[in-house]
């Protein structure tokens, strides 16, 4: 049986084994029931989901002819967006919960926004300063709305130095 679409193919086996993951992962919590759903039941359900979508993209990779007849293949590794996409998580993890091995201070929900905006911003084609600082602005209000006030999560918003 030949690949009519690499992309679908490969995108299918990548759900696939996540959600399998995910699924695996969640039996090691208690799963409960749909009345009393226990804290693996979501990961489960979301597993099976994932797993069940990617078997169907896969085979559709394997058996529906594309229009044109040759087929999504896959191009070339995108290094420049992978890069600043992993680099501005990492950035954002890293001012959450600071790193204490160096003494680099928790620098704050606020700080990890926009610092995650501004460095992801940079993996598109064109950086726009005044509109990534309104996007910036907007995610931060709506995060501490979202995680702080209405969440009550425990986590610094300010840089620690500000805050003692």
């Amino acid at each position: 049986m030949a690949i009519k679409s690499q992309k679908d193919f490969f995108s299918g086996l990548l759900f696939t084994a996540v959600g399998v993951a995910f699924a695996w992962g969640a039996t090691n919590y208690s799963i409960g029931t749909r009345a009393r759903m226990g804290p693996g039941y979501f990961p489960l359900i979301l597993g099976i989901c994932m797993a069940i979508l990617g078997g169907i993209i896969t085979f559709k990779a394997l058996v529906v002819e594309s229009p044109d007849g040759s087929g999504d293949k896959i191009g070339s590794w995108a290094w420049k967006p992978l890069f600043f996409i992993i680099a501005a998580n990492l950035v954002f993890g890293l001012s959450i919960g600071g790193l204490p091995s160096i003494k680099l201070p928790a620098m704050g929900l606020i700080f990890g926004i926009f610092a995650l905006t501004f460095i992801a911003s940079y993996a598109g084609e064109e950086f726009k300063f005044k509109e990534v600082t309104i996007l910036a602005v907007i995610l931060s209000i709506m995060s501490y709305a979202a995680f702080i006030l209405l969440l009550k999560l425990q986590f610094p918003v300010w840089p620690t130095f500000l805050t003692n």
